[in-house]
């Protein structure tokens, strides 16, 4: 599953052409939340890090989802 990880974030950030910083600020933040909250990870058990931080009452979710 890293390699599939690896391979997204190549291609939000390699491939993606940011014309200022706010852009690249804007696509990254959408990858991130992707990432964290609509993606499931099968080392979570196909949950996604944000609702695997909620069941474990990590209401912060700092350190169980990636951070921007």
């Amino acid at each position: 599953m890293l390699a599939a990880h690896c391979g997204n974030r190549h291609a939000c950030l390699s491939m993606e052409w940011f014309r200022s910083r706010m852009e690249a600020k804007v696509v990254i933040e959408g990858w991130r939340k992707l990432y964290n909250e609509v993606r499931p990870h099968s080392s979570l058990g196909k949950m996604t890090p944000g609702a695997y931080a909620r069941m474990v009452g990590n209401t912060s979710t700092q350190g169980a989802t990636l951070k921007n």
